[in-house]
């Protein structure tokens, strides 16, 4: 059975025995969705890579440690956002502006194909004009309506109360509302 045709708890296995290729396999499987997370909050394309990239190797060294097998994807996924919301809080103290604010997009990293027009027109809209949001209501929204984070788990990234974490959510929702309704006029 070749690796492409076996489980993730197959290739888990292996990957505890140190085999690289089955970690590749694990890697071609997870990597554009780990990409895509780390980039909705970090909004670098480079630091995303990098981000995603040591978060695999991070998971692969603790591999160990996951208690579920079965919960591999999620725990990965917890682990790229823990270590994008590091690094974002990190570069946020030197106010940069990232070179991709500035050029033009050449790529679009959001996630969404072109299958279905019209749904796809308003959710490439939404997703751009989250990125006009202050960077909590950015990353809060991004958190719990794209990621799927519920409040506590929220609470517990973002290092803020619960009632700071509902107050969040809900301005966010509502500055998203009104910034959609402006440019629909």
């Amino acid at each position: 059975m070749t690796l492409t045709n076996q489980n993730i708890e197959q290739l888990l296995q292996l990957c505890k025995s140190g085999d690289q290729h089955a970690q590749m396999e694990v890697y071609n499987r997870y990597y554009k969705a780990m990409y895509n997370t780390a980039f909705r909050i970090v909004r670098d394309r480079f630091e995303a890579e990098d981000i995603m990239q040591d978060s695999f190797l991070s998971a692969f060294t603790k591999l160990d440690s996951l208690k579920e097998i079965k919960t591999f994807g999620s725990w990965l996924k917890r682990i790229v956002i823990n270590n994008s919301i590091y690094h974002y809080k990190k570069n946020t103290k030197y106010n940069d502006v990232p070179l991709d604010d500035v050029l033009y997009k050449v790529e679009d990293h959001s996630g969404i194909t072109e299958t279905d027009g019209f749904t796809n027109l308003k959710a490439n809209q939404v997703l751009e004009t989250m990125k006009l949001l202050k960077d909590n209501y950015r990353m809060g929204l991004t958190l719990h309506l794209i990621e799927g984070y519920d409040y506590e788990e929220i609470c517990e990234i973002m290092d803020i109360t619960n009632a700071n974490c509902r107050t969040l959510i809900s301005r966010a929702k509502d500055s998203l509302r009104k910034k959609l309704t402006s440019l629909a006029l």
